[in-house]
């Protein structure tokens, strides 16, 4: 079993701030041509999901990395605590309708993996829950790509360290104060609890596997994910319909 304290949370090569920051440059502009190709080529759809701790980066990651693509052909969800109306239903129902079509880019900002996540940290789960939970996203997800609907799964891995000293630039920097919450101290005093239930995700909902993304460092962090998606999107092999 894999568990996230024997991963990096720091670059894990030789690349260099200034090197990674001048290729991310590059990354942006062939993802801005990449992803209209995608649009026009319909015959994909792609779901990125982006988990990790309070302050891990997911708004930034989201902001420096797909900023360069065309808003028309990508959306963002962030999935918070569930409403009423959706605790009426079973846990993925507020997921469907933010399946993307083919030809669409759709990030989820957290996922329908904070519904295994959650029930771990306020003790609402059990062994049974997790395991049924699990299979039903496999299954999900098993679906999505026999209906052409990649999933890439990345998890900003941080340290305990960095998030305190991330939490505490959200109270003493006043262009970052509007981010904190009291809830971020709370969720700081859970770190042990929520290691515990991403490393119970990783290990069981590992088909298609995550990829653990160093997040630490901001700079490596957004190269590492424009990467992956860059890659990705060439292999694809897209076209340009012909008219």
């Amino acid at each position: 079993m894999n568990t996230l304290n024997d991963i990096s949370v720091e670059p894990v090569n030789n690349l260099s701030k200034d090197v990674a920051k001048e290729a991310l440059k590059k990354l942006r502009k062939e993802l801005f041509e990449l992803q209209n190709k995608f649009y026009a080529d319909g015959r994909f759809a792609l779901l990125i999901i982006l988990q990790g701790m309070d302050t891990s980066g997911k708004d930034g990651t989201i902001r420096h990395v797909f900023s360069s693509m065309n808003p028309q052909g990508v959306q963002v969800k962030s999935f918070k605590k569930p409403t009423e109306e959706e605790l009426s239903h079973d846990f993925l129902w507020r997921v469907y309708s933010h399946v993307p079509p083919k030809g669409v880019i759709q990030i989820f900002n957290r996922s329908y993996y904070e519904d295994i996540i959650m029930p771990i940290i306020e003790n609402k789960s059990s062994d049974k829950m997790m395991i049924h939970r699990c299979k039903l996203i496999k299954n999900l997800e098993e679906h999505f790509e026999q209906n052409n609907i990649t999933v890439i799964k990345m998890f900003l891995h941080i340290s305990k360290e960095e998030q305190e000293k991330r939490i505490k630039e959200r109270l003493t920097k006043p262009h970052k104060r509007w981010k904190y919450s009291k809830e971020d101290t709370n969720v700081a005093k859970l770190w042990h609890k929520y290691q515990t239930a991403y490393n119970s995700i990783i290990n069981n909902c590992d088909s298609p596997d995550w990829n653990i993304i160093p997040a630490n460092k901001k700079w490596y962090r957004n190269y590492q994910v424009a990467k992956i998606l860059t890659e990705h999107l060439k292999n694809l092999n897209l076209k340009y319909p012909n008219n």
